[in-house]
């Protein structure tokens, strides 16, 4: 699965160094009266219920049990705060495309996910995640045009890469920077990863700690 290298050794070492520092749970929050204070950069995680959330966070932070992911589809109904080194909060935002929740609970969470998007100065990239086998769909259209209306950053990973071979992986990868090259909000680079393999995960933390413009 090999891609150009976007990044320096260097600046890859760095982002390794540190995503392999502390990071914990710190909060869930319902509404956003709850939320944290905007005094540190974040960066948001989307995605359908099934796409692997919470296994490339965990990846990120080499922590198995930092994310948890629910046996039931669509079960992450809050914005859950993770903290990396005091210096970096990552947001995993409510599952989409879920079937068993009611049309009321599905307006709840979508406006939940607006409400931040909009109100939310620190939040310097999201990332709209894609099962690599699927590409993207009709379901991500709404979340791409929450966005771009927010006018939020937005970067597209595909997850679970390791499920097809790389040539396959490559032409996914580059008819999805096709289909979103002319949205507004959309960053051009879509990145291919494996949260199972590693695939693509140095380059994920680099690429959140370049948006975030971190320094070590």
């Amino acid at each position: 699965m090999s891609q150009d290298p976007l990044f320096s050794e260097e600046e890859l070492e760095a982002a390794r160094v540190l995503f392999a520092r502390q990071a914990s749970f710190l909060m869930g929050a319902v509404s956003v009266d709850g939320l944290p204070p905007g005094d540190l950069p974040e960066v948001a995680f989307a995605g359908r219920s099934n796409v692997g959330k919470s296994s490339l966070i965990n990846a990120l932070v080499g922590h198995k049990g930092l994310a948890r992911a629910s046996n039931e589809p669509g079960r992450t109904r809050e914005l859950n705060f993770f903290m990396l080194d005091e210096r970096l909060r990552l947001v995993d935002l409510p599952g989409y495309g879920w079937a068993k929740a009611s049309k009321v609970e599905v307006k709840k969470f979508q406006n939940l996910g607006r409400d931040f998007l909009r109100g939310r100065a620190n939040l310097k990239r999201a990332y709209l995640l894609i099962d690599a086998r699927h590409g993207l769909k009709a379901v991500d259209e709404e979340p791409m045009a929450a966005f771009d209306k927010a006018a939020v950053s937005y970067q597209i990973i595909l997850t679970k890469a390791d499920k097809l071979k790389p040539a396959e992986v490559e032409a996914v990868r580059q008819r999805t920077e096709a289909a979103i090259i002319k949205r507004p909000a959309a960053f051009p680079r879509v990145l291919a990863t494996s949260s199972e393999k590693g695939h693509g995960i140095p380059e994920l933390r680099a690429e959140i700690m370049s948006a975030c413009e971190i320094t070590l």
